[in-house]
């Protein structure tokens, strides 16, 4: 099991409100070499919280900050040599706001995840909800882009029939050879398939209950995850189907809700399938039995399964015979939230706090400690 190195930390780079510093050890374009088997801090942010996180075939590191809270600042970025981010592909994507007008069509929104496909090329997934509050009419989108020149290539917009006001989009698994993409809506509970070839994309599992939070109080850090004011106050959040995994193969969905600890997978034959009604789909559905409440979910070439898990501030796995183990454990890992696989067989992920923001916190106030990126080898 790994327990995450304590570099020391370099000096401070800020970046307009964020302060953020890449200490030693670092992956990627410009820092430390990938063989190194030693975990560690690939980047921190002070006051402005990442969620998900890619990283590309030569190295290059993205993150993702959704529009949730007051002092927000751009929504992708890219993670220079020396760890600090840069808007990308560049401000105008990251400067949306509909007081002045802006396309929600052609601006990010609200970003919730980044995920690099298996032919080298981003994804940015746009639930369009800033501060959970609704879907911008028009914003709901999955955007691609071409890593050579920086620049997005194609636009796949979701009408309220995939996107719904109260859904919210949560992550993202692209199927490269079938041209299909697959994406959780953690907001009201289904999963999103997408015909990347003729941008279609339809609702399945909207009614089923294994794409719905489940009766459970969570425990993290050791409080009770409750919200902490307004009319939901000591109300349990109820954030369904979040986490995903797609094989290696392309032949099997996995997926958890995060409020629960089940895990299910179906065959994507299925779900590529346009003529399954819905109860066919329903009926491929199939438990592995209890888990772990996550919210990150990725697979390997072994079918490994690895997940980030919330309660018990560690990074987990299972193997193909449903064998559970801890690799990373550390205080700092607080709500891991997005993985990503890098060169070198490396596991990339990031740590967003959530049950230490406003929404959570008996002092109503943010986290005061930085947000991670985090670095462990695991040769997948």
């Amino acid at each position: 099991m790994h327990r995450l190195s304590r570099f020391p930390i370099g000096p401070v780079m800020s970046l307009s409100l964020l302060a953020l510093v890449c200490v030693q050890g670092c992956a990627g374009t410009g820092g430390a070499s990938d063989s190194s088997d030693r975990p560690g801090v690939v980047a921190e942010s002070f006051g402005v919280q990442w969620t998900g996180v890619a990283v590309s075939k030569t190295g290059r590191r993205f993150v993702c900050s959704p529009n949730w809270h007051d002092g927000h600042l751009w929504s992708v970025a890219e993670l220079n040599a020396d760890g600090r981010p840069i808007p990308y592909p560049d401000l105008l994507w990251n400067r949306f706001d509909r007081r002045l007008g802006n396309s929600a069509a052609n601006q990010f929104v609200c970003v919730q995840s980044v995920y690099v496909d298996s032919a080298d090329r981003l994804w940015a997934l746009d639930p369009a909800s800033p501060r959970l509050a609704g879907v911008v009419p028009g914003g709901a989108k999955l955007v691609q882009f071409d890593l050579l020149n920086d620049r997005a290539v194609r636009t796949i917009l979701f009408d309220a029939s995939v996107a719904p006001e109260k859904s919210y989009l949560n992550d993202v698994r692209i199927d490269v050879p079938r041209h299909v993409a697959y994406i959780t809506d953690s907001g009201l509970g289904a999963i999103i398939v997408v015909d990347l070839e003729t941008g279609q994309a339809r609702r399945v599992l909207a009614d089923d209950p294994r794409t719905k939070a489940e009766d459970i109080v969570p425990v993290i850090e050791g409080r009770e995850l409750r919200f902490s004011g307004g009319p939901d106050a000591g109300k349990v959040p109820q954030i369904h189907s979040d986490g995903i995994a797609l094989s290696t193969d392309g032949e099997w969905l996995y997926w958890q809700a995060l409020i629960g600890r089940t895990l299910y997978r179906i065959p994507t034959a299925v779900l590529r399938d346009p003529t399954s009604s819905d109860d066919r789909i329903s009926a491929a559905v199939k438990s592995l039995g209890p888990s772990v409440m996550t919210d990150g979910m990725e697979i390997d070439s072994r079918g490994t399964l690895y997940f980030t898990a919330l309660e018990k501030d560690t990074i987990m796995t299972r193997t193909p015979d449903g064998l559970m183990s801890t690799i990373a454990s550390d205080p700092r890992i607080i709500w891991p939230d997005s993985f990503a696989f890098g060169p070198g067989g490396s596991l990339y992920f990031t740590t967003a706090q959530i049950n230490r923001t406003s929404w959570f916190s008996p002092r109503g106030t943010m986290p005061s400690t930085p947000y991670f990126v985090f670095r462990i080898p695991v040769g997948h």
